[in-house]
């Protein structure tokens, strides 16, 4: 088990991941990696090794609990079934009766596809996070566990898989030392008990922590100053001349080893002076070290291939079968669809009352049978397929909050994209037939379209297909644009391109001669002619006029939409190829694209000048151009002046109650779990004062609820400022509150951020 230390910045991260086969494609890289021999091109290094981001992705309506039965499901179970026949067969040959609680344990986690699983139990144990095993994760719009919890649950998301190879980045962000110490005791036994191979990489382990660990690799400016044994470690920093004092932790002393400002302070030759020691001094000597020698000697010698166990290593692609892949896939978006039921139930229940408010204004008994009642009654179905066109646009919002979780499974190889957009498009038939349904059900004859029952059911099955095509279209539109605002504009526009050309609101006739192809690609036009035949054509418009042409078809003229009966069939076809054109669409954006990259630094160019000058010129030219940095801050100093007035917080009894969910309220907790439970302290000025707790103790909680971030759940107790009651509105204007959660603006600057906050 190998600790990764570096300060921030030093390329942890970008290491991890090329060790891990998780690097973007478009990096240009030299040099090789091989597992057990075999090189990257050789296997499959994305299914074969785990690398647990520094980032928590998560779909925020599940629970912990179903997070980590779908991971332990996509995952696979490995060669923990070849294993167990193995040991069976070995202890019948011994005679060895095994202990009754690992024989089932063992059994349990070897079985393969199960929803949920023994491991899920033994991690959600593991990590501490069995205490909220059945809550939602939440994000910044919707109350979940906390940070903390996110992270270990990014940490398990990966280990309950079968893999032996674990690249795990800033495990402990967010976590006390106790639970950081406890989850590193635990890998270390999974190391050296099934003889896993583990690279974590950590800012600022704790003493005992950083002791749990073999190896250590210690990187700056992307390089690696030191990689070998803990124990020689500070040897080899005391042969350069620099000793760890006795009560100061080892992490942090060969951290601020490599810092200039921090450097000199650890220098124990007194007899001769210090000079800064760059980081590629430290490598020349690292070279001449024995650790490096005996370094270079093993990987001078060749892996022999023969020794790799054949289950080491991954040649497979995915870990289970399509079949059951999309059976995985299918029961979470299942349980997705029931979580997001408000959504759906709201959009029907606004349908209804939309089609209530339609059939009154287009209503029977004011609709004759004439020309010009006759638009009345293209205009009502060119309404309904307006509807059921914008009704499908909360799917937009669904999928885009999805993407970056779908894109860190996709490249962790726990399923391919059929498998995600094949459920999405199956399971929203329902909810498409329900309202198509419930629109034509309201509607068809209170508005008096032709009476026969078979063109009831022809206009609720073209609906429903327009329903559909709509659905696909937006999540077409969300897996290309990805970026939520813009892929709303964009949505919009494409409407209004559909709808310009759908032959109602600009007649066919009239189009522009170069414009009319546009006709034949909008899905609409298609659904237009379909109702408007079904509708025009039925015996009661058969009525032949002086023009020797039926009531219908002068209707249909008008609107250059004469065509036979059969194009009805025509229609459901071509809205049955735009849905599988979407959903063939939907699928390959989501296999080819790239997931949106990590920002990247943007600089003005007079600052680009000036660092281009300052690489070419010499030090002391460049003192000479530019005023020093002491003199800009004295200048700054004497202008600026603070004044502020001092203010004490002081908080009695404060309780924080919250609405405890239905599941736990099934298995008897009351109907308000109770997070905070009197708290009284005081904040007073000139007092730094330190707020601790392990994860999950309410830290957060506390301070959301005395700075008044707290909208659901609730507060009780006295909270004042100066000795009197808060009054929020007036305390936010001197109050400063650093979250947890970083949320800001994406496309702006850091500079541009602080100068707007400071505005």
């Amino acid at each position: 088990m190998t600790l990764l230390l570096g300060p921030p910045g030093c390329g942890k991260t970008t290491l991890l991941q090329a060790l891990s086969g998780k690097l973007n494609p478009s990096l240009k890289v030299t040099g090789e990696i091989s597992y057990n021999g075999y090189k990257f091109t050789e296997f499959v290094p994305q299914n074969t090794s785990a690398y647990i981001s520094q980032y928590d992705l998560h779909i925020s309506e599940m629970t912990v609990r179903e997070t980590l039965d779908f991971s332990a499901r996509c995952q696979g179970i490995g060669d923990r079934a070849d294993m167990l026949k193995e040991i069976s067969r070995r202890e019948k040959q011994s005679g060895i009766v095994p202990e009754p609680d690992i024989d089932t344990y063992m059994k349990a986690i070897s079985v393969e596809g199960l929803k949920g699983t023994l491991q899920t139990d033994y991690i959600l144990k593991i990590l501490g996070l069995d205490i909220c095993a059945d809550t939602i994760v939440g994000d910044a719009m919707n109350r979940g566990i906390s940070g903390g919890q996110k992270r270990r649950l990014t940490t398990g998301e990966m280990i309950i898989g079968p893999n032996k190879a674990l690249f795990m980045d800033e495990i402990s962000t967010g976590l006390d030392s106790s639970t950081t110490f406890q989850i590193v005791t635990c890998l270390q036994q999974l190391t050296h008990i099934t003889e896993a191979t583990l690279l974590v990489s950590l800012l600022q382990p704790a003493p005992e922590t950083f002791d749990l660990f073999d190896d250590i690799i210690l990187m700056a400016e992307g390089k690696i100053v030191y990689q070998g044994p803990r124990s020689s470690v500070q040897e080899f920093f005391e042969h350069c001349g620099f000793r760890c004092p006795e009560r100061k932790g080892v992490a942090d002393f060969l951290q601020e080893l490599l810092s200039e400002r921090d450097q000199a302070q650890y220098w124990y030759r007194k007899d001769q002076p210090h000079s800064f020691v760059s980081v590629d001094n430290f490598i020349v000597a690292f070279k001449k070290f024995q650790a490096a020698q005996k370094l270079n000697e093993e990987l001078c010698t060749p892996f022999n291939k023969r020794e790799s166990h054949k289950s080491a290593l991954s040649f497979n692609m995915y870990s289970m079968g399509k079949w059951e892949l999309l059976k995985t896939c299918m029961a979470r978006e299942w349980l997705l669809m029931k979580r997001n039921s408000f959504v759906h139930i709201f959009k029907s229940s606004q349908l209804v009352v939309i089609a209530l408010i339609t059939m009154t204004i287009f209503i029977r008994t004011r609709m004759k049978l004439d020309l010009v009642h006759a638009s009345y009654y293209q205009g009502s179905l060119f309404y309904a397929l307006i509807r059921l066109m914008t009704t499908g646009i909360t799917e937009l919002a669904l999928t885009v909050s999805r993407l970056s979780v779908f894109y860190k499974q996709r490249d962790f190889y726990f399923y391919p994209a059929w498998a995600y957009s094949i459920p999405a498009a199956i399971l929203k038939i329902p909810f498409s037939l329900m309202d198509a349904f419930l629109w034509t059900a309201l509607t068809y004859y209170v508005i008096g379209y032709s009476p026969e029952p078979e063109r009831f059911f022809r206009l609720l099955f073209l609906l429903l297909l327009v329903h559909q095509m709509a659905i696909s279209l937006f999540r077409l539109i969300a897996s290309v644009v990805r970026d939520p605002p813009f892929a709303a504009n964009f949505s919009l526009f494409t409407l209004l391109v559909i709808f310009l050309f759908s032959g109602f609101i600009i007649p066919r006739p009239l189009l522009p001669a170069w414009v009319k192809w546009g006709f034949w690609l909008s899905p609409l036009a298609y659904s237009e002619i379909g109702v408007a035949v079904n509708e025009f054509l039925a015996p009661r418009w058969q009525q032949v006029s002086s023009s020797n042409a039926t009531l219908g078809q002068q209707v249909l003229e008008k609107r250059g939409l004469n065509f036979s009966d059969y194009y009805y069939w025509i229609s459901v076809g071509a809205l049955i190829g735009f849905w599988m054109i979407f959903n063939i669409g939907f699928t390959f954006a989501l296999s080819l694209l790239k997931p949106p990259g990590s920002s990247r630094a943007i600089i003005s160019h007079e600052r680009f000048s000036y660092l281009k000058a300052k690489e070419d010129l010499s030090d002391t030219a460049l003192q000479k151009e530019l005023p020093s940095v002491d003199s800009l801050t004295e200048r700054k100093v004497k202008e600026m002046v603070l004044p502020f007035k001092p203010i004490t917080i002081s908080f009695k009894d404060v309780q924080y109650f919250v609405d405890t969910p239905k599941k736990l309220r099934e298995q008897g907790y009351p109907q308000r779990l109770q997070l905070l439970q009197d708290i009284t302290g005081a904040f007073r000025p000139g007092v730094l004062t330190a707020l601790m707790g392990v994860s999950g103790a309410g830290k957060t909680t506390l301070m959301d609820v005395l700075s008044g971030r707290k909208t659901g759940g609730y507060i009780e107790g006295d909270i004042r400022i100066g000795g009197y009651p808060k009054v929020q509105e007036t305390y936010a204007r001197i109050s400063a509150y650093c979250e947890q959660t970083d949320i800001h603006t994406p496309m702006i600057t850091v500079e541009e951020s602080v100068m707007y906050s400071a505005w």
